[in-house]
């Protein structure tokens, strides 16, 4: 079974790609979902986080915006976080490649794919981009979005330009929501032939 990473800066489209990688039948391991999961209500991380960050978790999980405010621009917080969360979703996805073995090849979309030195173990490199016009309209218009948080998340992430010299595969999202699925058809016929799918 052959690994190929997906992803892509904030406001790319990774996301809606991700679902037509699955709608074409490939198997995708969400990353961002399964912290959401784990984090969500009766979440299996929600003990643990409460006890390290108290009073950033309720009946609804994790409240995302008291917990940000705790590790945001605290190096230390946000490593002891890190330390929570990545075993759990590291033994999620064990779990998925296991179930998914038999697979001629799978995706794992990870935003921060080049930023944690995952890339360096996958098959290839899928890098969502779209002109920067267009990712900035897309995140400000996002509930509780503004320039100042934009720009911060930008900091923390590889730019665009690099990761698209550094990706195999590059899906352009800003172009139709057409042109973009024949995109992924395409790359799923071409991982396909290159695996014997």
């Amino acid at each position: 079974m052959k690994i190929y990473g997906l992803t892509g800066s904030i406001g790319m489209g990774k996301s809606a790609v991700a679902a037509m990688f699955r709608r074409e039948g490939v198997p995708v391991f969400d990353a961002d979902a399964e912290v959401h999961r784990l984090q969500g209500p009766g979440g299996r991380l929600i003990p643990a986080i409460e006890a390290r960050f108290p009073g950033t978790t309720g009946p609804q999980g994790v409240d995302r915006a008291k917990l940000g405010a705790a590790v945001f621009g605290h190096p230390v917080e946000l490593k002891a976080l890190e330390a929570i969360v990545h075993p759990a979703v590291g033994e999620s996805r064990r779990r998925f490649l296991k179930r998914h073995r038999s697979r001629q090849f799978v995706i794992l979309d990870v935003p921060l794919l080049f930023e944690t030195g995952g890339y360096r173990r996958m098959a290839g490199i899928i890098v969502v981009s779209a002109p920067a016009w267009k990712q900035r309209r897309r995140v400000l218009a996002r509930p509780g979005m503004t320039v100042a948080k934009f720009r911060r998340i930008l900091h923390l992430q590889l730019p665009d330009a690099e990761k698209r010299l550094r990706a195999d595969y590059i899906i352009n999202t800003g172009t139709t929501f057409a042109a973009t699925r024949a995109q992924v058809r395409r790359l799923v016929a071409c991982l396909g032939a290159r695996t014997g799918r």
